[in-house]
């Protein structure tokens, strides 16, 4: 169960996650994945104390490095910036970033999973390095899963492991919803369906609280039109730390306040469909296979969000990443990576 995978931080990895299939036969490859995966994510500094242990055995081959030329298509109405890497007939793997967020968003994970891969990454409407287009679309994961069916089905690289981040896993979870083929598994770091939270009193009580402390005040700067005002309630709030904004270097400040047009439309939309419920039943009903991953520092809200998802999904393959906060794939990289690594290699 959900709760049995709390000890992330102290137990391996290896005991959060189902065995491996055919282990004999994927042991050396998955043994050159994580450490090119651990290379990667700690630019080639030792990892963390906590760091999930690297399988012992001979070094792997050297990364390699591919072509970071981005590339633009036209799908479902919009212009998405994007990158494919690794070998064209590899297995691929999607990246789904957050609020917040673009692609850069997934650096210590795109080289890293190209080594074995076929990796995409791309930025979600309005987000940069998109055009910013006034659309009178509604920002919500149904608009944003659409956008990435069409980009998948161009591209011809499904079905694929879907892997999200915040907002970006409640993306991935609808395409899912509603496109299953064109996933083969899904990986779910905190996404913010903030109705889960509405079963019991003391998750319905730090859904009311974020709602009036965070995003209710945040929607009401962008209407009036101040958008740092709106930024700095919305990271605060999502961090859990009055002040978190205002404490980060001032390069960090500016490169979050550069997301300014995609957050306007993200807090004015109709809060409806920007947050739609979705029924716990209909999750039970979810038959594609779920890694939940959550931050050891992130909030309560996303750790309570966390327990519910899992409950609903009947899913007992939750990990907890130690020392990181939201999202956890950019707190502890290394730790992240071989989670993900060794669950998709199973899929």
């Amino acid at each position: 169960m959900a709760g049995g995978a709390e000890g992330g931080s102290r137990r391996g990895v290896a005991d959060q996650l189902v065995a491996f299939r055919n282990s004999k036969r994927n042991s050396v490859v998955m043994r050159i994945l994580l450490c090119c995966l651990l290379v990667a994510a700690c630019g080639g500094n030792p990892g963390p104390d906590n760091a999930a242990p690297v399988p012992s055995g001979p070094p792997g081959p050297p990364m390699r490095v591919f072509d970071r030329t981005l590339h633009a298509l036209d799908v479902n109405g919009t212009r998405l910036a994007y990158r494919l890497s690794g070998d064209s007939g590899a297995t691929p793997v999607v990246l789904v970033h957050g609020t917040l967020e673009d692609l850069r968003s997934w650096s210590r994970q795109e080289n890293a999973f190209a080594q074995v891969y076929r990796v995409l990454v791309y930025s979600r409407r309005y987000h940069r390095p998109n055009p910013p287009v006034n659309d009178n679309q509604v920002y919500s994961p149904k608009l944003h899963s659409e956008d990435l069916a069409a980009l998948l089905l161009t591209l011809d690289i499904a079905p694929a492991h879907i892997v999200g981040s915040s907002y970006g896993a409640y993306v991935a979870l609808q395409l899912a919803r509603d496109h299953p083929q064109l996933v083969r598994s899904l990986v779910l770091a905190e996404p913010p369906i903030f109705s889960l939270l509405t079963s019991s009193e003391s998750g319905d009580s730090a859904r009311r609280a974020f709602y009036t402390r965070t995003l209710d005040p945040a929607r009401a700067a962008f209407a009036r039109g101040d958008s740092v005002g709106g930024l700095r309630l919305f990271y605060d709030g999502e961090a859990g730390r009055r002040g978190a904004f205002d404490r980060l270097p001032g390069a960090a400040r500016a490169e979050l306040l550069a997301h300014t047009f995609e957050m306007r439309h993200e807090m004015l939309a109709e809060r409806a469909q920007y947050l739609p419920t979705i029924p716990c039943a209909e999750l039970g009903r979810i038959t594609t296979p779920v890694l939940l991953v959550r931050g050891e520092r992130s909030s309560r809200t996303f750790q309570l969000i966390t327990d519910e998802l899992a409950r609903c999904l009947q899913n007992d393959t939750t990990v907890t990443i130690p020392g990181a906060g939201h999202p956890p794939n950019a707190g502890n990289p290394s730790y992240y990576n071989q989670v993900v690594a060794r669950f998709i290699m199973t899929h």
